[in-house]
């Protein structure tokens, strides 16, 4: 990757932070620009006229869009340092899929449940407790779901291993009990832990703060 590299992102968006990770992990230097999302900037609207949200990466004037297509440019134009997939065409595919679970499956069930109402947060709970279960049986003693190291799906996957523990903080939802999801637990701790992720998190409390506020609103 050369130099000219900006990110346009949302400081509470896990989507956002995913493409940060994976910058850092790579030790590519760039410029990040935060998003009013109630008063999109022009150049928001002008890299990404279709969907019109965060996260967009430009790359020397080209922008893409898509928090997993971008972790997949990055790891495509900077070959060297951290690999984010693997090299095996399998483990690839493997992980691809790995990643769209999270994202289509995972990421609403668990907004549902955390903060749907009635009888449809009440069937999201029971979703999101079966999905995370398939996530605990796919972690197995691995240490990440990418084996010994980070990859493209335990960024994919931040949602679990920081935002869940907010969203519960302020919902009083009970998702990921260390009884139920040892292996998960034990996986979001040691994430969280890693330096360049913890560098890249919310501060915690302000995100607790931020969706107290947002809840308060509703």
């Amino acid at each position: 990757m050369v130099e000219e590299v900006v990110v346009f992102g949302v400081w509470v968006s896990p989507y956002s932070r995913r493409v940060e990770t994976a910058l850092r992990l790579k030790g590519v230097p760039y410029k990040y620009i935060e998003e009013d999302l109630g008063n999109k900037s022009p150049l928001l609207l002008k890299y990404n006229p279709i969907h019109e949200k965060v996260p967009v990466l430009v790359h020397n004037g080209n922008p893409i869009a898509e928090s997993l297509v971008i972790l997949e440019y990055i790891d495509e134009t900077c070959p060297q340092g951290f690999p984010i997939l693997p090299k095996d065409p399998y483990e690839r595919a493997t992980a691809r899929f790995g990643s769209k679970f999270i994202d289509d499956k995972c990421m609403p069930a668990i907004t549902q449940a955390c903060w749907g109402e009635g009888e449809a947060s009440d069937k999201a709970v029971e979703e999101a407790t079966e999905l995370l279960m398939f996530m605990e049986n796919e972690l197995k003693e691995n240490r990440f779901f990418g084996g010994e190291r980070i990859g493209m799906v335990d960024i994919a996957a931040n949602i679990v291993g920081f935002w869940l523990g907010t969203f519960e903080q302020v919902t009083g939802v009970e998702l990921m009990t260390r009884d139920k999801f040892p292996n998960l637990t034990n996986w979001s701790i040691e994430f969280v832990r890693n330096n360049v992720i913890k560098e890249n998190l919310p501060p915690r409390e302000e995100m607790i703060s931020y969706l107290r506020k947002k809840r308060s609103a509703r």
